[in-house]
């Protein structure tokens, strides 16, 4: 991928999983994406803000409000941004049908592309039996992973200081064990088959910290990933092409132009 060097405009943009609120979230990262980022539709696909931390301790830097007055000084220019919670906000559902700022809550959404295709865009976790089902243990869940990103934030300070770049303990992990990957393999498929019963071309979502664009079976399924772990966001081109965008690859060789 060529690093960006100037602001690129895209016709539309998806990002999830920033858990503003939480030591993980890498908000400068999203800032700089936003920086370098113009589009017609910004769609903010759910756990923006991670109510379930905020409740146990508080934590909100000047970053993570900065993420927020970017977002809202966007619609207030005429951006069409349209907010979908996820589980981690899901008291904003409350609210769906309100405006605030210029944003649009909704639950769900279809989106249509400049080529005519349909996607039905949604958090996900609807379709997660851990979380439908037993939040409990997903909350047990969000214990563990939160310890695991405060170790990743030490190994990567080791990393900076010896010269390597970022790389992420739970993303390994997770597409080496068996478990995870069976969890994911059929967060995917319901998704997939969501978009099949809706009649719609496919389906764009969050929540599982996974990026990717696949094709099942005559559905398109997308994940936009998160702003913990990948720092990934979905776009589309003004042709009507998805495309995942990796922000931390882009700094990478932006780093690495820069020092050549």
């Amino acid at each position: 991928m060529e690093p960006l060097s100037e602001k690129r405009s895209y016709r539309s943009i998806w990002i999830s999983d920033v858990h503003l609120g939480t030591r993980g979230s890498k908000a400068e990262y999203l800032l700089d994406f936003l920086k370098y980022s113009d589009s017609e539709y910004l769609y903010l696909v759910g756990d923006i803000v991670d109510g379930w931390r905020l409740k146990r301790n508080w934590y909100w830097p000047q970053s993570h409000n900065d993420v927020i007055q970017k977002i809202l000084r966007r619609a207030r220019k005429g951006v069409n941004v349209y907010y979908i919670p996820g589980n981690h906000d899901e008291t904003a559902r409350e609210y769906v049908g309100i405006q605030f700022g210029g944003v649009t809550v909704v639950n769900e959404i279809v989106h249509q592309t400049a080529d005519g295709r349909r996607f039905l865009v949604i958090h996900g976790d609807q379709f997660d039996a851990v979380v439908k089902y037993a939040k409990w243990l997903a909350l047990i869940g969000d214990h563990a992973y939160v310890m695991l990103l405060y170790l990743n934030t030490w190994l990567n300070f080791v990393r900076r200081k010896l010269g390597f770049t970022y790389w992420s303990i739970a993303a390994y992990l997770k597409h080496r064990a068996k478990s995870a990957v069976e969890y994911i393999g059929n967060y995917e498929t319901a998704l997939a088959e969501e978009a099949r019963r809706r009649e719609v071309d496919g389906v764009i979502c969050g929540h599982i910290h996974t990026a990717e664009i696949r094709n099942m079976e005559g559905i398109l399924y997308c994940n936009d990933g998160d702003w913990v772990e990948s720092c990934t966001a979905l776009v589309e081109h003004a042709t009507g092409e998805l495309e995942i965008i990796n922000w931390a690859e882009v700094l990478r060789q932006r780093s690495i132009k820069a020092a050549a």
